[in-house]
């Protein structure tokens, strides 16, 4: 994680009226004199604390801002002296500053990254000198969909290079995971600052987030939804499916991210977890839908139970593959691509009947479709899977909407198409009807409280809890 991007700030009172500033950066301190409009340089430590002690003793007033460019190199315990304010500017490892900040008992403070529309606003600063609207428009989707994938790092998502050797450094990270490397990543969504270079920061940042009494915690987080996309299936990869699944429920109670909105799906591959939200889904059922007896829901999912996909098939561009696969029952289908249609992850039931089971994840209290995103998923079918055309037909279709706790559950039918579909074109026409008519949909809200008590992990305001105790 780049140091100034995302960084734990450890200070003392500032002066503005103070005279002296000095910045201090890897081993160069540069003094300036705001009076005297003068700037001097100090190659060595020893130098600089005894110019600034003697400012000190004479009762000259400053200020430092120390910035922590080498790892490991925390400020000299001397820092600051009688009379100065200091901050400390560091990436979130500790041993950057810890037996620093113990001793002159600094405030932390935790800064987050760049908002979007920070972003933004600096693509119009940069672009406003006469450029067309469209010119601005193009330049703010190169740097917007440079940021989906390495996060809001400025050095990178500005500069075309700079990208490109970042997200292939990324990607090179990522694809590098072994089973050692998964226990480093059990940080995310806890509030513990990591003290090595394990886990890597080149796909974790760190959020801030105020707890009670005004309290800051800092949070660890996936830098983006790409990388989150790529780490988080890679950890499933390696990861006992119970480990995994509870890792990403934690970082959802936690954080509430909308990047792992869509990893909840994992959850469907333990036994425990489909167990405790049987009695929590509820069928979707359009108005003029005869009514059928809640029995069904129950019979219906003791079946996927027995059936629930055992193990997980990654994938990471469909459209790299070289040949079509197999069909296979109790596999759980994860695409990575963002932009896959219509469901979030599937799986197929072999009995009581042949059965597509779609798993959407969504945050939103509706989730309607339309006829193009439902054909271009079969498309993607028949061209994925061997024997498909034969395979779907007579395949039942469910799909479950899964919901966090803390989202606005679902009540009603989620349709496909407007509300009025006098205008749809006859194919369109088609695909309306067979939604209606062969699409079961269910909702059901899941936290990691669903686990049994034992299981569960503890939230933030637990283990908060848990360290006052201690």
């Amino acid at each position: 994680m780049p140091a100034r991007t995302f960084s734990t700030s450890c200070c003392t009172t500032m002066r503005s009226s103070s005279q002296w500033f000095a910045y201090s950066v890897a081993e160069q301190t540069f003094l300036f004199d705001k009076i005297a409009k003068m700037v001097s340089l100090y190659t060595s430590e020893v130098s600089i604390l005894s110019i600034l002690g003697s400012f000190s003793r004479r009762g000259v007033k400053g200020y430092i801002i120390y910035d922590v460019a080498l790892k490991g190199h925390q400020p000299s315990t001397g820092l600051p002296c009688k009379g100065w304010g200091m901050i400390v500017v560091t990436s979130p490892n500790k041993n950057n500053y810890e037996s620093w900040a113990k001793l002159v008992r600094a405030k932390q403070i935790i800064i987050n990254c760049p908002e979007e529309n920070d972003v933004r606003a600096m693509c119009v600063w940069m672009k406003h000198n006469g450029q067309l609207a469209e010119e601005e428009a193009d330049y703010w989707k190169k740097v917007n969909g440079r940021m989906d994938k390495v996060g809001p790092l400025l050095r990178y998502i500005f500069d075309e290079s700079e990208y490109k050797s970042r997200i292939d450094s990324c990607e090179s990270k990522v694809n590098s995971m072994n089973l050692f490397d998964t226990y480093y990543y059990s940080i995310l969504g806890t509030n513990e600052v990591c003290d090595d270079s394990h886990i890597s920061h080149k796909v974790v940042k760190v959020k801030r987030l105020r707890g009670k009494e005004d309290a800051e915690l800092p949070l660890n987080a996936l830098i983006s939804s790409y990388l989150g996309n790529l780490v988080t299936c890679k950890l499933a990869e390696l990861m006992a499916p119970n480990d995994f699944i509870l890792l990403v429920l934690a970082i959802k109670d936690d954080l509430l991210s909308k990047a792992l909105e869509k990893y909840s799906v994992f959850t469907f591959l333990s036994e425990g977890f489909v167990n405790a939200i049987i009695p929590k889904l509820k069928e979707l059922k359009l108005k003029k839908k005869k009514m059928k007896m809640l029995r069904h829901i129950a019979v219906r999912w003791n079946h996927i139970h027995m059936s629930a996909p055992s193990s997980p098939l990654f994938y990471r561009y469909w459209k790299n593959l070289k040949e079509k696969i197999k069909i296979e029952y109790r596999v759980l289908y994860k695409p990575v691509a963002q932009n896959f249609p219509l469901v979030d992850a599937f799986f197929f039931m072999e009995s009581p009947q042949k059965t597509l089971v779609g798993l959407q994840i969504t945050t939103a209290s509706e989730h309607h479709t339309i006829p193009s995103t439902v054909n271009l998923f079969k498309v993607r079918m028949a061209s994925y899977f061997n024997g498909w055309e034969e395979f779907s037909e007579g395949l039942s279709w469910e799909i479950i909407y899964i919901q966090h706790a803390d989202s606005t559950p679902m009540t009603g039918w989620q349709r496909c198409g407007p509300l009025e579909t006098e205008n749809l074109t006859l194919a369109e026409n088609v695909i309306v009807a067979f939604w209606k008519e062969n699409v079961r949909q269910y909702q059901v809200s899941v936290s990691s409280r669903d686990f049994p008590r034992e299981e569960a992990p503890p939230t933030v305001e637990e283990q908060r809890q848990q360290e006052t105790n201690s």
